[in-house]
């Protein structure tokens, strides 16, 4: 049976962990890429702790959640400076940081209030926060709670060591990492040093999805002169079912490239991950294309993950599929669903 929600003592810890973290300030000599790791002793799983507030913008430490998260990460340092704020939400992190007291929500000042802390002024008000891919910044489960809790109180003593010894930090080879490593003495943790292999992890596998009885249907269809313009993106709106984690859809929108017609427009959660809503593209395209009546000439897409699961239907259904740097069609219907959105 999976915990309800953290108790008052597994919040005091980690509050008193995160003003700890505050006394220190290690975003003085730290930057976010002094990056190292903290075990956890439940469920050995290794969090990645990223200092930030160097510039004094944001006072903050992530944990990136295994290999996933750490990559996301570094793939995330090597991005423009003006990325979309869903290449944020897209790495799997844990976040503490400071704010001012507007930024909290009723139920973060609430808990304050039942520990009986104090603060005040500018970036001196502790927040904590879960990120998952395809969802929303939401408040911490137990086991969240715990993670981040380990990870700052080992992360006070690595930013004093860091502090101290620049070379601390300096990894063996570029996939190798410091990580603090716990082990029980006599039913008390102790923590060591140990030199740690992350090698990328693999590829998330895609099962794909199919309605056989629709495929049949449109393999049938009398094959029309007309291009099609598909994409599957993000879509701006929050969603959220009453006391769940709040999401933003992915979109696979389809229009006829010529008229700029929207064919269909379909919200995908996901429920399941990322991986699943890629997988159901395939099954929902066959679907918009049933509906249409025809089978297309051509399909346009813009992303190679999205050419590769059309592709599986161009050879069952006989149409090509191209990619092309711009879709200019769909660019225009999706800013108009966007505006009718707003």
């Amino acid at each position: 049976m999976a915990e309800s929600s953290p108790t008052l003592d597994e919040w005091r810890r980690l509050y008193q962990a995160l003003i700890r973290t505050k006394e220190i300030a290690p975003w003085e000599w730290m930057t976010e890429t002094d990056i190292f790791g903290v075990q956890d002793p439940e469920t050995d799983e290794i969090g990645f702790v990223s200092v930030m507030g160097m510039l004094g913008e944001h006072l903050a430490l992530a944990v990136y959640r295994g290999a996933a998260g750490l990559y996301s990460f570094w793939a995330f340092e090597e991005m423009p400076d003006d990325v979309p704020a869903e290449a944020i939400l897209g790495m799997p992190h844990l976040q503490a940081s400071f704010e001012d007291r507007e930024v909290l929500t009723n139920k973060d000042r609430e808990l304050i209030k039942q520990l009986g802390l104090r603060f005040r002024g500018r970036q001196a008000w502790p927040m904590f926060r879960s990120y998952r891919p395809g969802y929303l910044p939401w408040y911490l489960e137990p086991q969240e709670v715990r993670h981040l809790t380990y990870a700052l109180e080992q992360a006070a003593d690595v930013a004093l060591r860091f502090k101290e010894d620049p070379a601390l930090l300096e990894p063996i080879d570029e996939e190798s990492y410091l990580v603090r490593v716990p082990r029980q003495v006599e039913g008390e943790l102790l923590w060591e040093d140990k030199a740690v292999r992350v090698p990328p992890p693999e590829p998330e596998g895609i099962s794909v999805m199919m309605d056989p009885q629709a495929l049949e249907y449109v393999k049938q269809l009398p094959q029309g002169e007309h291009t099609l313009e598909a994409d599957l993106f993000v879509f701006p709106i929050h969603i959220q079912d009453r006391g769940a984690r709040p999401y933003m859809p992915h979109m696979l929108l389809v229009v006829e490239s010529e008229s700029g017609f929207i064919l269909g427009s379909e919200l995908l959660e996901p429920k399941q991950g990322l991986a699943e809503i890629w997988g159901s593209v395939p099954m929902q395209l066959v679907h918009q294309l049933a509906n249409l009546g025809t089978r297309p000439r051509e399909v346009r897409v813009q992303s190679f993950q999205l050419f590769a699961l059309v592709q599986l239907l161009a050879k069952e259904l006989d149409f090509e599929v191209k990619q092309a740097p711009r879709l200019r069609s769909l660019e225009h219907a999706r800013q108009s669903l966007l505006h009718r959105f707003s």
